[in-house]
């Protein structure tokens, strides 16, 4: 029984009471809104939930963690099915700009970009989340295959980076009100290339 019991004793509180988490998830929102990435810090988010911060480092084990995961609960971008791989690209990247020009997300996710670059943490949670992003990116063009519409040897996950790639310039040069020409322009020139015929 003795290491039944330890084993049982140091796993309580380990899984996540979703009321205690979504308590901490809105002080951490309330804490960005009103200090900026700047004054967002582990100790701040506890003082506002009224938490331990061992709690929030149990359940979230960086604050770039904790980040990403409000990124992602505050992210509602929608993915066209057009049925034209060019569209949904276009519509895709229409969609994500708008978001992170509209709601505090933009801001959130170029803190975490610039946290990466010097926290470990934040660049395994960042990475991780990337992988995420290039899946789902990835399906656009998997479905354009299925379609005929794309090559069956393009790697989804290239076209994926590179759509990654012009996103992520438009964030960090605070460049998100590219017009729907330049977006498609863009687009046509990945799906398309820039060789001639």
């Amino acid at each position: 029984m003795g290491e039944a019991a330890a084993r049982g004793r140091k796993s309580i509180g380990a899984k996540r009471n979703p009321e205690s988490a979504d308590a901490i998830i809105e002080a951490a929102e309330a804490v960005l809104r009103e200090a900026g990435y700047a004054g967002f810090s582990i100790e701040a988010v506890a003082r506002r939930a009224r938490a331990g911060k061992p709690t929030i480092y149990r359940w979230w084990p960086s604050k770039a963690a904790l980040l990403i995961e409000i990124y992602q609960r505050q992210k509602h971008v929608e993915t066209p099915d057009t049925g034209n791989v060019e569209d949904d690209l276009a519509g895709f990247l229409e969609n994500l700009f708008a978001h992170w020009r509209d709601t505090p997300s933009g801001n959130i996710y170029r803190s975490l970009i610039a946290e990466a670059q010097s926290d470990e943490a934040a660049a395994a949670v960042l990475a991780e989340y990337s992988r995420e992003r290039r899946s789902h990116t990835g399906r656009i063009i998997e479905r354009a295959k299925a379609r005929g519409e794309v090559a069956a040897d393009v790697d989804a996950g290239i076209v994926a980076d590179l759509i990654a790639s012009y996103a992520w310039r438009h964030l960090l040069t605070g460049r998100l009100g590219e017009d729907e020409a330049a977006i498609r322009a863009a687009v046509g020139y990945i799906t398309r290339g820039i060789l001639t015929a």
